[in-house]
């Protein structure tokens, strides 16, 4: 049941709100584990590292909200439950414990790595039925290159 008419035909529904419902999954998740990460990173860049995560979370958390926004404005309920990211998120598993910085910076290029590369794979779906959706993924696509760029520069 939507309560929300959609602009979108049947078809193109299914595909944005396959991509965003998959985008909002993801967001969710990055920000969880840098959240972790953050809390648990050791080490002699301690401090760099720490911030640096801290950028990721508020970044992931303010696109999931935009992402969970647009869905339900196209008439596509968000689900961002616990249950639903354990199943469906991209990015593998978090070492449990303290985490050497070295490791933690591995941890979000790898993460930040699977999210990209699921987020252009959505953009390259919804530029046809819905360009708006395009271009709210196109633009956290964007933040999140960047923070892989940073993160990468981190273990040169």
């Amino acid at each position: 049941m939507s309560v929300v008419k959609s602009p979108l035909s049947e078809a193109d529904l299914k595909t944005v709100g396959d991509a965003l419902r998959g985008a909002l999954v993801d967001l969710v998740d990055l920000a969880l584990v840098a959240k972790q990460v953050h809390w648990n990173v050791v080490g002699p860049r301690f401090r760099s590292v720490h911030l640096q995560l801290d950028e990721v979370v508020d970044t992931a958390r303010a696109h999931s909200d935009t992402v969970a926004e647009r869905s339900s404005a196209i008439g596509v309920s968000p689900d961002g439950r616990a249950g639903t990211v354990a199943k469906q998120s991209a990015i593998g598993s978090v070492p449990d414990g303290w985490i050497k910085d070295v490791d933690a910076v591995r941890v979000l290029v790898d993460a930040l790595g699977a999210v990209i590369s699921r987020m252009r794979e959505r953009i390259a779906v919804t530029g046809d039925p819905d360009p708006v959706s395009e271009d709210i993924l196109i633009g956290l696509t964007a933040d999140l290159e960047k923070h892989a760029w940073m993160f990468q520069a981190e273990s040169a």
